[in-house]
């Protein structure tokens, strides 16, 4: 019953949404062709907000990134490390399974292409670290 109703709020909010920006868009007439970057409010924290987020989210997004990157560089014995798909790739291959075989070793490949993306993201989390969070 409930969810009927939250989806008719839903659609409602876009419908008003969307008709009280459709004025809006159509009366503007400027001709730039370079696009604009939206600005954004600076957010605000409380000191209570900015010790909860120094003090435990922070240290739990590092640990939780730390873990990612040492289950993907792991040997063959981890289960969801790059060397493990594979070794489940040529496990495959050997029973003739080709088909799976090239699919595993996509995932590896793909696993493999994420530790860019946990390296910055532990950079900018102890950039983060460092310039908003009191050493102690």
């Amino acid at each position: 019953m409930r969810l009927p109703i939250r989806a008719a709020v839903a659609g409602c909010g876009a419908v008003v949404a969307l008709a009280a920006g459709v004025p809006a868009a159509s009366a503007e007439t400027t001709e730039t062709t370079e696009p604009t970057t939206p600005t954004y409010a600076p957010v605000t924290l409380s000191p209570e907000e900015s010790q909860h987020l120094c003090a435990d989210v922070l240290p739990k997004m590092l640990d939780h990134r730390a873990k990612l990157t040492a289950r993907i560089n792991g040997d063959a014995n981890t289960k969801g490390s790059v060397a493990w798909l594979r070794a489940r790739a040529d496990a495959q291959r050997a029973k003739g399974h080709t088909k799976a075989a090239d699919q595993l070793v996509v995932r590896a490949d793909r696993r493999a292409g994420r530790l860019d993306d946990l390296k910055s993201a532990q950079d900018r989390l102890n950039a983060f670290k460092t310039a908003h969070c009191v050493a102690k």
